[in-house]
């Protein structure tokens, strides 16, 4: 008797149910509806008027576009990038026993599950380049603090750094659960081949854990498109726009301009930008396990 098949066929899509309930109630439905309102203008307050894609040649028009979107990819590499490295360094540093250790692995953890608006009001007192803790370092040091929030050319590095010491503890976990996976035999054999540490991390842990890379990776990806609490709360879009970010630009639309066929356009956008981006991640991680 086979005790992984289900007794009833539909048995597996009865389970599944209420699952595809919340998804149709809470993503297909707003996209469609999304998708439905980005051919008409309406403000909220008038009857929606049909417009065809002039929401989507408005947004080309204007170089909103490409403008948010090149902040948004700059802000998502920069984040991507060092959620993973920091992530796995701290994976590195801290897979060992003892109560050191442990402590270390918690308190590096407790960041992800603060809320963002706490975590942005934190980061606002420290960036404060009067007087900030982050400023009164570097005067500290005898040099001359930058304005953190306030320069439209470290504004949005400043907001990527604090979202990347947001999240960089969710990646230490995920590494940490990926190396801990990996066998002691492996290590022993490459030490009796007379690899060094380098060399261990580059044919054994590296190639190993590249599964748990692509997963990191595409959360990290994700979580960085859909950033808003910390630009809401930090910059509000500025300066000069140099912050303003895809999800902040759609709120904009809604509720300061009062533009929702424009804002259902950058939905629109967003998501099959994000669907593309997660899905080249995907692969390219994918053909580099191949290799």
């Amino acid at each position: 008797m086979n005790l992984l098949r289900p007794r009833r066929p539909g048995d597996p899509y009865w389970m599944l149910l209420p699952t595809l309930l919340l998804l149709a109630v809470f993503f297909f439905y707003p996209l469609g509806f999304a998708f439905f309102k980005s051919f008409y203008q309406w403000d909220l307050l008038t009857e929606p008027r049909y417009v065809g894609v002039d929401n989507y040649r408005a947004l080309i028009a204007s170089g909103e576009l490409w403008g948010t979107f090149a902040t948004t990819l700059i802000f998502s590499v920069i984040v991507v990038i060092g959620a993973m490295s920091l992530g796995l360094g701290l994976a590195l540093l801290l897979n060992r026993s003892g109560p050191l250790a442990g402590f270390l692995r918690a308190s590096i953890f407790s960041a992800y599950v603060v809320s963002w608006v706490s975590v942005a009001l934190l980061w606002m007192w420290v960036l404060d380049s009067q007087n900030g803790a982050l400023s009164a370092l570097v005067r500290g040091l005898g040099m001359q603090p930058l304005d953190w929030l306030g320069d439209p050319d470290v504004a949005l590095y400043s907001l990527a750094g604090v979202t990347i010491w947001k999240i960089a503890g969710y990646a230490m976990v995920l590494y940490l659960a990926g190396l801990q996976d990996i066998p002691e035999s492996l290590y022993e054999a490459a030490s009796l081949d007379g690899a060094g540490a380098w060399q261990r991390f580059r044919n054994v842990t590296w190639p190993l854990l590249r599964p748990t890379s692509a997963f990191v990776g595409t959360t990290s990806l994700i979580a960085s498109f859909q950033v808003f609490d910390v630009v809401r709360v930090m910059t509000q879009g500025g300066p000069v726009r140099s912050t303003t970010v895809f999800v902040y630009a759609i709120y904009e639309q809604i509720f300061m301009n009062l533009r929702v066929g424009r804002a259902s356009a950058l939905v629109v956008v967003f998501f099959f930008l994000l669907l593309g981006l997660t899905a080249l991640q995907l692969w390219g991680w994918r053909d580099k396990g191949a290799e």
